[in-house]
């Protein structure tokens, strides 16, 4: 089969929302060209869609690998790591197989990879709600209601921890 082809049916199972389909797809036209940058990086997004961030890292690096110079490619990989790390906290945190310092510490990577990550600004305040550490908490929920003001969960942290922050202000001063 023409690698075309392949990518043409990949794009025609995307619009029908058979993201597993578009993957095969996919890596089929990777097969047939494996140095194509560009098809590891619209594999890596599909995977990514999906939820399959392993594979959408592997993907994204090979972009990376293959074309170093593209932006977009860097881009999206610096993506795909942060919500991996992301995850990674939110797996330490509702398992408690990481103390919150270790779990603070991976949000901040994801933030460095991707300053647009809400999730992970959100999750950054609550780690340091959890602390005490009222005035990160607040900083770290500001951003992520910069980035998406209706977010109702931010909105109710951030006005809780800012209160806690004044409260401890005036206790200590």
């Amino acid at each position: 089969m023409e690698r075309g082809s392949s990518v043409k049916k990949a794009y025609e199972a995307i619009l029908s929302g058979d993201f597993e389909t578009a993957i095969h797809w996919f890596e089929q036209a990777i097969r047939h060209e494996p140095g194509n940058a560009d098809y590891h990086y619209k594999c890596s997004i599909t995977c990514a869609r999906s939820g399959k961030w392993p594979k959408a890292l592997h993907y994204a690096e090979e972009a990376v690998r293959l074309q170093s110079d593209h932006e977009e490619y860097q881009f999206h990989l610096n993506t795909v790591k942060a919500k991996i790390l992301v995850t990674e906290a939110v797996h330490a945190i509702e398992e408690k197989r990481l103390d919150l310092h270790h779990a603070i510490s991976l949000l901040h990577d994801a933030v460095r990879l991707d300053p647009l990550n809400g999730d992970a600004y959100l999750l950054l305040g609550a780690a340091y709600g959890e602390l005490s550490q009222f005035e990160e908490a607040a900083d770290s929920l500001k951003e992520a209601l910069r980035l998406d003001p209706q977010h109702a969960e931010a909105r109710r942290l951030f006005t809780e921890f800012s209160q806690k922050r004044k409260t401890n202000f005036t206790h200590f001063h």
